[in-house]
């Protein structure tokens, strides 16, 4: 199978003003398409991050219904050279981070969490070659 990438990664929301609020406002992704009641999706880098109410998506009958309850995690690569800067801006931001990993070979990531508790990383460029 030839993969490129993972195109779209899905989180499932409580409160889409809070996400764009978050997403858009703190973690500055261009927002794509909001729809009341439904969804909120936003651009992040050449991927896109698709935020849904589960309540509204796991009764779909239009597209296969999906969902998800309690913490889920994504990790959002940033160039290797923009990696401490990028820390520095989110805790210039008030986010807190909750851990810093160190992966070994000079290789390490930060977590924080979203307004719903999901659990973030940022990644530098190469951590997984």
């Amino acid at each position: 199978m030839p993969y490129n990438r993972i195109k779209e990664t899905c989180l499932y929301i409580p409160n889409l003003d809070k996400a764009v609020a978050f997403y858009n406002g703190l973690l500055e992704m261009p927002l794509i398409s909001k729809v009341e009641g439904r969804h909120v999706f936003f651009r992040c880098g050449d991927s896109v991050l698709l935020c849904f109410l589960p309540e509204v998506t796991e009764k779909e009958s239009c597209l296969p219904p999906h969902y998800a309850h309690g913490k889920q995690h994504i990790a959002f690569e940033v160039p290797e050279a923009d990696y401490l800067a990028t820390r520095a801006l989110l805790r210039e931001k008030g986010i807190e981070i909750t851990h810093e990993q160190d992966w070994g070979r000079d290789r390490n990531s930060f977590y924080f969490e979203d307004p719903f508790g999901h659990v973030l990383e940022i990644v530098p460029t190469g951590i997984w070659e």
